[in-house]
């Protein structure tokens, strides 16, 4: 990534002006740093509401569960707002609208919905308590789908429209756990997963009315797959069925219709996705006994790949989300410390400078401006646009 030209376009108007045009599409996602949870977990679940990235739950290296919850802000400070309203871990999270939705468990159905606020309220339960279960958000509706409590697998959705109330929309068509689940235009998908040991290429897929219909089946039938979404694709990536470790991408247009683009770079499992702007990231998870990897794939918007920098430890069993123009990858499990507090941060902003008297209109600018002193304009996302200079060179 990072690729782009400038091209002199020569004088303007026949002053002695020269435009340089830029179009960089593929600015570098690189890795900023490191912030921390405030303790080490991993099997955690994360979302995004309002200005707040939300990491809440998870399995602690003591072997209990968490209810805590870390937010932060689109500057990255943290903040902790009021816990879960259970510990628990393997259990799911979305947004809708100004809430984000918690929910999920073995033992106990409870979900819960921060607003934009973090001011937490408890909804009415899942209909059935189970965790291993997925979320996503389509239209007007927050689902959570599938999921198991011991040796039973569901099929069971549950819905939360915009006012919080519950419905239970048909059933998906198989029950299953470890399934995985996000959204594109105006259809919600659930993909993969297994029951016991038969694993699963079903995809169940909700419009915004609710109504479930089943695509194309994903190419590999497995679990412990990531979904995330970025332009007009939704992507499940990854996943295992037994000891087979996938590298597979399976990739659902806005029409449902499903192709397969370039592979993962490796093949692994309990691993998170996360879309920044216009890219797709696949970050961390497991691959056979005591491999655990730092691996981070990119997707953009035409579905090629590229490889960012690694997170900075191995790990699986992590969540991921994004803020602003962040994606953070936290928490996650390296098979020796069981827990980790880190969160990685992912940004590719990018400065442009700018020179008293020049011209310039980037991207959504509705006008051209004069620049009146020096400055350096920052830009977290594809750049497009001119600058017109006057009497300078340009290299």
């Amino acid at each position: 990534m990072g690729s782009g030209y400038l091209v002199r376009r020569g004088t303007v108007g026949g002053s002695s002006e020269a435009t340089v045009t830029f179009d960089i599409q593929n600015v570098k996602i690189f890795r900023r740093g490191l912030i921390s949870l405030i303790t080490p977990v991993y099997n955690l679940a994360a979302t995004t509401v309002g200005d707040y990235a939300l990491f809440g739950g998870g399995r602690l290296s003591s072997g209990s569960n968490s209810s805590t919850v870390n937010a932060y802000d689109s500057n990255l400070v943290r903040t902790i707002p009021p816990s879960l309203s259970i510990a628990r871990n393997y259990f799911a999270a979305t947004t809708l609208r100004g809430y984000a939705l918690f929910g999920g468990n073995t033992i106990y159905s409870n979900t819960d919905a921060y607003n934009s606020n973090l001011v937490r309220s408890l909804l009415t339960s899942l209909s059935v308590a189970r965790n291993y279960l997925a979320a996503t958000t389509v239209g007007d509706y927050a689902l959570f789908g599938g999921g198991a409590s011991g040796n039973t697998y569901y099929s069971t959705v549950d819905a939360y429209d915009t006012n919080l109330v519950r419905s239970t929309p048909t059933a998906l068509s198989v029950g299953r756990s470890y399934l995985a689940a996000t959204a594109i235009g105006d259809y919600a998908l659930f993909g993969g997963g297994a029951s016991g040991n038969t694993y699963y290429s079903t995809v169940d897929a909700y419009d915004t009315n609710l109504v479930r219909s089943t695509p194309t089946a994903l190419s590999v039938g497995r679990s412990y797959l990531a979904a995330t979404a970025i332009g007009d694709y939704a992507l499940f990536g990854g996943g295992a069925s037994g000891n087979t470790y996938y590298s597979t991408v399976d990739a659902y247009d806005t029409n449902l219709v499903r192709s397969t683009p370039t592979a993962l770079s490796v093949g692994r499992k309990d691993f998170a996705a996360t879309t920044l702007r216009g890219y797709a990231l696949f970050g961390g998870g497991y691959n056979g006994i005591d491999i655990y990897f730092s691996t981070v794939d990119a997707y953009d918007t035409n579905l090629v790949r590229s490889s960012m920098d690694n997170l900075l430890e191995v790990r699986s069993n992590l969540a991921a989300t994004t803020v602003g123009k962040y994606a953070l990858f936290g928490g996650g499990n390296d098979g020796g410390s069981f827990g980790s507090d880190d969160v990685d941060i992912y940004t590719f902003d990018s400065t442009i400078q700018v020179y008293p008297g020049t011209k310039y209109k980037f991207n959504n600018m509705v006008e051209e401006e004069t620049a009146t002193e020096w400055k350096e304009i920052t830009f977290d996302e594809p750049l497009n646009g001119y600058i017109k200079i006057s009497n300078a060179e340009i290299n």
